[in-house]
């Protein structure tokens, strides 16, 4: 019975740990041939936000960046980085 609990217990919190490894996470993106201020912006935008995870996206024209935040059990930065360069506005993790 102990021996049982015992499994049980520590297969609980093994799913929880894993559970608490994922996250929001939030990451700016240097964007490319954003050469108009009105729709530049709205399609980077709208095509990062139709990434499954991503929780929000706001992007500056004049800076020239996207700062995501994401779900990262749900998408990784590779496929927000392809979602912007598919929309015609190539992109790369800002160091």
């Amino acid at each position: 019975m102990i021996k049982s609990l015992t499994v049980t217990i520590f297969g609980l919190s093994l799913l929880t740990s894993s559970v608490a490894l994922a996250g929001e996470q939030t990451v700016t993106l240097a964007v490319q041939n954003m050469y108009c201020s009105a729709a530049c912006p709205i399609t980077v935008k709208s095509s990062l936000q139709a990434v499954p995870g991503v929780v929000k996206a706001a992007v500056s024209y004049a800076d020239k960046t996207a700062v995501v935040t994401f779900d990262d059990a749900k998408t990784a930065v590779s496929a927000l980085i392809s979602a912007t360069t598919n929309a015609g506005y190539p992109s790369e993790l800002k160091s």
